[in-house]
């Protein structure tokens, strides 16, 4: 009996074996799945327009569990040719002025702000390209985790290969966050202003890109000194830029 118990103990091994490969195997499926969805995903979306986005979903969710009975989510989508040319100028001239030149990372930019979180001490901020943002606003979410920043990456590199820079600022004109539930330049006009985007003056369209960094926080009817000092310098430098009509 105990000739017969140690030759069946070895027999253990290879079923340990066999739960390390499906494992490794499971995780390597997972990862090639990580990896390959954002490229049909961005592959999708140049030639779909996205009917809603994660970061609605998750906002629609925090206002429901935070007591909101019926949060609403206000998405109009525009094509390129009917976007108010005064909100995408303001918008490039407010948060991505190199847009058109860079392939989705501002390096010039980047380094500015590092060396600034230097001196002052805080985290480097203000180098996020419309390409970047347009990708946490369709295809992520909100936050400084690095887990979102390492996937905005991948996604920005993706959409840059794949879109044309047309594209990837008509999904930001669309589905950029504007406000609470407000989705996009002509829900924020609608929202906002009461009006389609297209009758958006200079001063309003101004306004709407000046709040782009805290949406859920600033209001175009009730401008902070902060808000309006950002739509005062888009104001003053728009005219000094020319739009380059891609």
């Amino acid at each position: 009996m105990a000739n017969a118990k140690s030759k069946a103990a070895p027999a253990a091994t290879p079923r340990v074996g066999g739960w390390k490969r499906r494992w490794g195997q499971r995780l390597v499926l997972a990862l090639l799945v990580l990896l390959v969805l954002p490229i049909v995903e961005v592959g999708c979306v140049r030639f779909v327009n996205p009917p809603a986005t994660p970061l609605m979903g998750i906002r629609w969710l925090q206002d429901r569990l935070g007591g909101e009975a019926h949060p609403r989510v206000m998405y109009r989508w525009l094509p390129w040719l009917e976007l108010p040319t005064t909100f995408l100028k303001s918008a490039w001239v407010s948060e991505d002025q190199r847009f058109f030149l860079h392939h989705g990372f501002d390096w010039k930019e980047m380094r500015a702000a590092i060396e600034k979180a230097k001196r002052t001490g805080g985290d480097p901020r203000g180098s996020s390209t419309i390409t970047m943002q347009c990708a946490r606003s369709t295809f992520l979410w909100q936050g400084h985790s690095y887990v979102r920043k390492a996937l905005e990456a991948y996604y920005t590199l993706w959409m840059e290969l794949l879109l044309p820079k047309r594209r990837v600022f008509e999904l930001y004109a669309n589905v950029v966050e504007m406000g609470p539930g407000v989705y996009g330049v002509e829900a924020a006009s609608q929202y906002h202003y009461h009006k389609a985007s297209k009758a958006l003056d200079a001063d309003e369209a101004a306004l709407l890109a000046a709040l782009l960094p805290a949406p859920r926080k600033w209001n175009p009817r009730a401008p902070s000194p902060r808000l309006r000092a950002r739509q005062e310098r888009i104001l003053r430098e728009s005219p000094l830029l020319r739009w380059p009509e891609p």
